[in-house]
């Protein structure tokens, strides 16, 4: 599946999901995407290069994977 997505610049880290979250748009819905892992949680804030990398990482997901709903969670 060939999505276009655009993702907002409000990487944050989520407490309650104990994960880092990031926002975007797919189609006008806009969809939660929580990055899981054990590297990311020990970090206190995410370079732009890594950030970017995340970004990459979601949108092979979505390639290769069917959005259900508006949360997406991954494990990196």
């Amino acid at each position: 599946m060939n999505q276009s997505i655009l993702f907002n610049d409000d990487l944050t880290f989520d407490s309650q999901e104990d994960a880092w979250r990031l926002t975007g748009q797919i189609a006008g819905q806009r969809i939660i995407i929580y990055f899981h892992s054990v590297q990311l949680k020990q970090l206190a804030e995410i370079d732009n290069c890594t950030k970017y990398d995340l970004e990459e990482i979601t949108e092979l997901w979505l390639e290769s994977n069917e959005l259900e709903g508006d949360t997406l969670h991954i494990d990196v």
